[in-house]
């Protein structure tokens, strides 16, 4: 098939080579106009570009799909399909029927829930035991179009939203071309989202990243999990800003914030979260262990 492919971070880029390998010809990439990147800011273009540069592949990355003169761009590509991973853009109804087939969308949760920017994260914030991926056709309004294919994943205790990231691109990968290729052979079934369980999967904020010890354990370590790496729940120690990056869940007392013992034990509202990973200002991402060694909380320190 003669695809268009719109995605721009590092979650979109399996899906992207797969589509090479299963033999479709990918007539254009579409990603988001580079951006300052990395710890020295410095410009540079997205995964999805940098990678179909790689392969020799066109790209274009415009500002707007709206623009008139992009959507003439794309209705010129004469496509069959187009596909969409994590693009960035909403599309409007002229670039979605411009392709023969359609265009189809790769999502990461278990439509209806979690529709919107940020999926991954709040599936794990929310303490939902699985989320999934999805491949569903793309209407005008935000995630809402008939589901295709679906494959479910579990959430483990564990997880945090960059292990998660990396299992659900995997898994997506596989499943776009599958449903290409139904849709290519006409046998494709597509299935309307349910009215009812919807729920949006809003913008991670940055007000939203530090830790309210006085909260209960499991939503601290919910939280913890689900914004690591990125943007990395924090709080303060001793003046310095400290990210925590992975924990657990133990049964312990203890006033909200205080130091439990010598291995970063944290007392919260209801139980304790045992810090795994954390990461101080300025310095690189360390397991307890190795973190105490160079900056340590003693048994009654108190957290802000």
């Amino acid at each position: 098939m003669r695809l268009a492919f719109l995605g721009t971070p590092d979650f979109a880029v399996p899906t992207l080579s797969e589509l090479v390998a299963a033999g479709h010809e990918i007539a254009c990439v579409y990603a988001q106009p580079p951006a300052p990147r990395g710890r020295g800011q410095a410009v540079k273009p997205s995964p999805v570009q940098a990678f179909a540069e790689s392969l020799g592949l066109p790209v274009r990355t415009p500002a707007s799909m709206r623009d008139p003169a992009e959507i003439e761009a794309f209705r010129a590509l004469a496509l069959d399909a187009a596909v969409v991973v994590a693009f960035g853009q909403i599309l409007p109804r002229e670039v979605l029927e411009a392709p023969r087939l359609g265009a189809f969308n790769l999502h990461a949760s278990l439509l209806p829930r979690w529709r919107g920017a940020a999926p991954i994260q709040r599936a794990i914030m929310a303490g939902d035991p699985h989320t999934g991926v999805q491949v569903m056709r793309m209407s005008e309004g935000l995630d809402e179009g008939p589901v295709l294919l679906s494959e479910t994943v579990r959430i483990d205790a564990l997880d945090t939203a960059g292990s998660l990231h990396d299992r659900l691109a995997a898994v997506g990968a596989h499943l776009a071309p599958r449903a290409l290729a139904a849709i290519e052979r006409g046998v494709a079934v597509e299935a309307p989202q349910a009215e009812e369980g919807v729920t949006y999967a809003k913008k991670i904020r940055p007000k939203e990243a530090r830790i309210d010890w006085s909260k209960p354990a499991a939503d601290v370590d919910r939280k913890i999990r689900g914004l690591s790496p990125f943007p990395g729940a924090w709080f303060m120690a001793g003046g310095k800003r400290v990210k925590a990056l992975l924990s657990r869940v133990e049964d312990a007392d203890g006033a909200p914030g205080e130091v439990l013992d010598a291995a970063l034990l944290i007392a919260c509202g209801d139980g304790a979260v045992r810090l795994l990973r954390a990461q101080r200002e300025g310095r690189s991402v360390q397991h307890a262990e190795a973190f105490l060694r160079g900056f340590p909380l003693n048994a009654g320190t108190r957290l802000d």
